[in-house]
């Protein structure tokens, strides 16, 4: 078929949070900074935007995203800033439509900010032309839009999507003789196979059986059914964002007492909270394999991000330190925070943010993401994905009713991000 557009991805639905304060907030504090030596310097100002309030009962809610980034700012600023510098966010709700997202661009650059940072959205064709109209930069969002791994003013702290499906075939191939996809009928979901085929012939197993499947259905029997019967004793795998869960429900349904067929997916689809909604232990996930962008959620080295949530928080409790969503704001804002470091005296503004971020700032995540850089020989370069810099992803199981680690350390899923199937 001719005329069909780049493959784009659905949007990966983590768990849903309960709804924050619409409309854009200024946070800030009052007089000096804590803990700053000598006069403050210029404060720096960015924006976090995600959908939060929505009359839609179908809209994706983030209200976590903008949570996080006000404890973070409240944390920074109690600590003496970033080297003397205080850190206001601004937040807005993007309501999940295009037209939200366009809307909260829009004001980034009339307000002025320095960066758009940790933020989600899956309308990158709205808002991502008014961002470059307006030179800011966009740090570390949670990878729902093709255009954040595209964009030269973009610059992700993970591989996307495209990465947890290349990986996930990886993870399949060393336990998985065959494997059924279920995935969208759409545009987005026509780019999926070949990224999981990368990954499962990189461990010398066939290509994956392809199954269809509406996004707004109610019950998935049908595709159940073909992916038990094509399944042969091997393993299931559904991406379907937040209809991953209506899937397993009827998939397991249907599955013959005593026969036990393993499923998996990816985060985004598949999530510690929608786990913990669904039964923990008693989860129809018990037992999956999921491919993520980090370290599990009870891995020490997010002891310091949790430390920050209990302090810093309030008790607010649309912050869930085991979604994914939040853990990427989290990581967002440790990139800006060096980037501010290594721009130094100068006023903060989104040129020199860009500048530093080009010139090769590192970021020290802590481990949770290899060291981050984004310079022109650190992009991977391939023309579905040219600004991705971090290709590894961890292998994680269910067990327990906990995401835990299948496998220590990360991943390195760069060869499969071609822009061709293997052969």
């Amino acid at each position: 078929m001719t005329g069909r557009r780049r493959p784009t991805f659905p949007r990966p639905f983590p768990g849903v949070i309960s709804a924050a304060a619409a409309g854009a907030v200024l946070l800030s504090g009052c007089g000096g900074l804590p803990g700053a030596t000598g006069g403050s310097r210029e404060p720096v100002t960015v924006m976090t935007w995600a959908p939060d309030r929505s009359e839609d009962i179908n809209a994706v809610k983030m209200a976590g995203v903008p949570a996080m980034a006000q404890t973070y700012a409240r944390w920074v600023n109690d600590t003496g800033g970033i080297d003397g510098r205080e850190l206001r966010v601004i937040v807005c709700d993007e309501g999940d439509t295009p037209i939200g997202a366009e809307r909260c661009a829009r004001e980034a650059v009339t307000k002025k900010v320095a960066a758009v940072v940790g933020s989600y959205s899956s309308h990158g064709q709205s808002f991502m032309p008014a961002l470059e109209a307006g030179g800011v930069p966009y740090i570390g969002g949670y990878g729902a839009s093709t255009e954040e791994f595209s964009s030269y003013l973009s610059y992700p702290v993970n591989g996307g999507q495209s990465a947890l499906l290349a990986g996930h075939g990886r993870q399949l191939g060393n336990s998985c003789t065959r494997v059924s996809l279920v995935r969208p009928d759409s545009i987005g979901g026509d780019g999926m196979p070949p990224l999981l085929n990368n990954g499962l012939m990189a461990a010398d197993r066939p290509a994956s059986t392809d199954i269809l499947a509406p996004l707004d259905a109610t019950s998935y029997d049908e595709q159940a059914a073909q992916a038990l019967e094509r399944s042969d004793g091997g393993c299931v795998t559904a991406v379907l964002g937040a209809r991953t869960e209506t899937f397993f429900d009827s998939f397991r349904r249907l599955e013959p007492d005593g026969e036990q067929v393993r499923i998996s997916s990816v985060l985004g689809s598949v999530s510690q909270p929608l786990i913990n909604r669904t039964g923990g232990r008693n989860s129809p996930f018990e037992g999956a394999y999921v491919t993520g962008w980090y370290p599990d959620a009870k891995n020490a080295r997010w002891q310091q991000m949790r430390d920050v949530i209990q302090k810093y928080a309030f008790g607010d409790n649309r912050i869930d330190p085991d979604d994914t969503a939040v853990q990427t704001t989290w990581i967002a804002y440790t990139a800006l925070r060096a980037a501010v470091r290594a721009i130094g005296d100068e006023n903060v503004t989104p040129g020199r943010v860009v500048a530093a971020l080009n010139g090769g700032v590192e970021v020290d995540t802590g481990g949770l993401t290899p060291t981050l850089r984004w310079r022109f020989k650190d992009l991977v370069g391939t023309l579905g994905y040219p600004r991705i810099v971090n290709t590894k992803v961890t292998f994680q199981v269910v067990r327990e009713g906990r995401l835990t680690a299948q496998k220590k350390g990360f991943v390195d899923v760069a060869d499969a991000l071609t822009d061709a199937p293997r052969s």
